[in-house]
């Protein structure tokens, strides 16, 4: 897929990599309706396009400072109005990036705040810049937050301390972050495009129907109890046992060599 561009957002797919990059040029990225409406049109053309892992990131020294205030002010006698139809444009769309069966890197370029985190911390792999900050935002001005922030913060933190950090809108630096568990890796701002290059190239020699199933067991397993969970892990596992991949995979380890999936 050739590099597309619409409202500060740009997405293509070029050797089994979809990416995604937030791209404003006259200031921070900022979440404004035209801005969302760019990404989930993004996030649904690179679905469509089924590349092996997708990668989001973002350009200059600032990932996404969250909502665009400005807009909302504009929207200020009907404030909840405007927040309804921007989640409503939003929510699916990160929901389906979050979901999509491949592995999804997030490269968080700079600072991050309020809705910006829920896709910064959406992937399977959190990769930081050194100068990146984070600050949730919400109670500073009146709100809770949206755009899965709750959820990505509580799922790799916990409830007591992602309340904390949600509480108290503190700015966060990326080696805390990393210490707390919030991303998964620390890079100088110079090597951090090249790090997550080269973690989507290595996930897209992958065996792809392997990945989904490895997230679809992930994502659930607290949910349900042992016996459901071995009963979903037979389904899975039988039904990759006749992949392709898995023949190269079982036939690679007796020659010594490295295996060669095509995806299927």
């Amino acid at each position: 897929m050739e590099e597309q561009t619409a409202d500060n957002v740009r997405w293509s797919v070029a050797r089994d990599i979809g990416r995604i990059v937030l791209d404003r040029s006259d200031g921070p990225h900022t979440i404004s309706l035209a801005s969302t409406a760019a990404l989930a049109r993004a996030v649904a053309e690179i679905a469509a396009a089924k590349p092996r892992v997708v990668l989001l990131t973002g350009s200059g020294t600032i990932f996404c400072a969250g909502g665009d205030i400005a807009e909302m002010r504009q929207h200020a006698g009907t404030l909840d109005v405007y927040i309804d139809e921007l989640v409503g444009i939003a929510h699916p769309a990160l929901l389906r990036l979050s979901e999509l069966p491949v592995p999804v890197v997030t490269a968080i370029n700079g600072s991050v705040g309020g809705g910006g985190i829920g896709w910064a911390l959406c992937g399977d792999f959190a990769l930081a810049a050194a100068s990146m900050k984070l600050r949730t935002g919400y109670a500073a001005i009146g709100l809770s937050p949206d755009m899965g922030a709750s959820h990505f913060i509580n799922r790799r933190i916990g409830s007591l301390r992602a309340r904390q950090l949600l509480m108290l809108s503190d700015p966060i630096d990326a080696r805390r972050c990393l210490d707390f568990g919030l991303v998964d890796e620390v890079v100088p701002d110079a090597e951090l495009g090249a790090r997550a290059q080269t973690l989507c190239e290595r996930l897209a020699r992958a065996p792809t129907a392997s990945m989904a199933g490895i997230k679809q067991l992930c994502e659930g397993a607290a949910r349900r109890n042992l016996h459901e969970q071995m009963a979903l892990e037979r389904s899975l596992i039988e039904a990759r046992a006749r992949s392709s991949d898995a023949s190269e995979g079982v036939q690679a380890f007796l020659e010594k060599r490295a295996p060669r999936f095509s995806g299927r």
